[in-house]
């Protein structure tokens, strides 16, 4: 039998041409078919965005500047209810509480991840599972947390009073208390949202080249000064992002204080959103509770504008 199998074609064996490319009409045609296509994706969204978000937040606008009851046809009230909720007696006690919590989530919320991230970042073993343990309160609905903590602050037969009494310490009113409720917001807070923050933190301390720690251990530099002169210089743009964004998330803080403490005791939990949702809810004053979002969305127009000022010159740079 012949051997055929695998044999080269002879020198003068003809090569079939290429195919030849497509008119240019048909080029054009399929352009505009995909772009179409993907204009139409694009547009589903956009009407996502359009009537879920940017309608309701110009209509909101409009809206501070009204008198508006439902059932009845809004109508211009110029300036009315920003003066009207400024001098509310709970528009100080909403800002003051908002701002202290913002301060406390900084001081509690911000250095807690930070230190957990450099723990996980020198754990040789069980690392993953760590990681999955400090994360796992990200994965809890809000509402959820928020009712198991208040379970867990319950003056009574709370676990957190339970534990103290187990090592024979005054216990506390926690949630309770007028100068006890917020700072245990705070660490309800810090412990639903902190998993998030340890994982970019973790991301951010694994980008360090190991060099600088290498210098740094030969000049004699101990843990603390590794931290400083190291660790911080060399993450100082992801602590100084993630400041603005807890500032932003902070200042927007509901869930906590609607479902543990309803804004008491006496007002002491009262946010700047809870009481946008008290205006409109229960005191029925929609124009009240728009233009308190709009003083709230000045405020926080101001931190994003400068939070994208910021990653844009990081980025040029």
């Amino acid at each position: 039998m012949t051997k055929t199998a695998g044999r080269r074609p002879p020198a003068h064996a003809a090569v079939p041409p290429p195919p030849a490319p497509p008119p240019a009409g048909d080029l054009g045609r399929r352009r505009l078919t995909d772009q179409a296509r993907a204009y139409g994706f694009l547009l589903g969204g956009l009407l996502c965005f359009a009537l879920f978000s940017w309608y309701p937040a110009i209509r909101a606008v409009v809206i501070a500047f009204q008198t508006y009851t439902p059932g009845s046809p809004p109508q211009w009230a110029g300036t009315a209810n920003f003066t009207r909720v400024l001098h509310d007696p709970e528009f100080t006690a909403a800002w003051r509480n908002t701002l202290t919590f913002t301060l406390l989530a900084l001081l509690i919320g911000f250095a807690i991840p930070f230190v957990l991230a450099l723990v996980l970042n020198e754990l040789r073993h069980a690392r993953a599972f760590f990681r999955v343990v400090v994360y796992l309160p990200v994965m809890i609905p809000p509402v959820v947390s928020a009712l198991l903590w208040k379970w867990f602050y319950d003056p009574g037969a709370g676990l957190a009073n339970e534990a103290l009494r187990l090592v024979h310490l005054p216990t506390s009113n926690w949630s309770n208390g007028t100068d006890t409720a917020l700072v245990s917001l705070v660490i309800v807070a810090t412990w639903a949202n902190m998993g998030g923050t340890v994982l970019i933190y973790l991301a951010a301390l694994q980008s360090i080249p190991g060099e600088l720690y290498e210098a740094a251990e030969l000049d004699g530099a101990n843990l603390l000064q590794r931290v400083r002169h190291v660790t911080i210089p060399q993450t100082r743009f992801v602590i100084l992002m993630l400041m603005l964004l807890q500032i932003i998330a902070t200042m927007q803080v509901f869930t906590e204080p609607f479902v543990i403490t309803g804004g008491g005791p006496e007002d002491a939990t009262v946010t700047v959103l809870y009481l946008i949702y008290k205006y409109a809810f229960l005191y029925n004053d929609f124009g009240g509770a728009c233009a308190l979002s709009v003083l709230l969305l000045l405020l926080l127009g101001a931190f994003s504008a400068l939070y994208l000022r910021l990653t844009r010159s990081e980025g040029d740079a």
